[in-house]
């Protein structure tokens, strides 16, 4: 038996590829700032509500992930701890460190761009995610794919 389904979903795409843009944005602001180039936004009810990029280099912090800089300011925008009906858009897959703190914010959902095959979670810890946090990947990937590998080429 086959389901179809009707509904029209170009709308959810167009919206997450705008969504990692502004994420790719802020990869590349850490890429000119010689840090790793992966930028994060937290999205509420279609607004930006927390926004990071990594500032591990400038703070001497190995914590100082784009993912953690927009749980704090998300956090902190919405006066509480927990993450529920937001959604987290990541330029690259995130680490076991960032899986686990999104675990604790309970956030609904995760898009990112580019897997990372040495430390992302789906390798390191496949199940460090919230068991209804729902995950998509390969949203602009080759874009924030592409801005990986330059960086690191450089750095060669």
């Amino acid at each position: 038996m086959r389901i179809y389904n009707f509904e029209d979903t170009t709308a959810e795409v167009n919206t997450d590829e705008m969504f990692m843009r502004e994420a790719l944005r802020l990869a590349q602001k850490a890429f000119e700032e010689d840090e790793v180039p992966i930028g994060a936004i937290i999205v509420a009810q279609n607004k930006i509500i927390g926004r990071g990029y990594n500032l591990t280099e400038r703070l001497n912090d190995v914590t100082a992930h784009a993912e953690m800089q927009a749980f704090t300011a998300a956090a902190n925008f919405l006066g509480g701890k927990y993450l529920k009906d937001c959604t987290l858009y990541v330029t690259v897959e995130p680490c076991v460190m960032c899986a686990g703190a999104s675990y604790w914010t309970q956030v609904s959902r995760i898009v990112y761009g580019a897997k990372d095959e040495k430390r992302g979670y789906t390798t390191v810890a496949p199940h460090a995610m919230h068991p209804k946090t729902q995950i998509f990947g390969g949203i602009l990937e080759e874009e924030c794919g592409a801005l990986m590998r330059s960086f690191f080429r450089a750095k060669r």
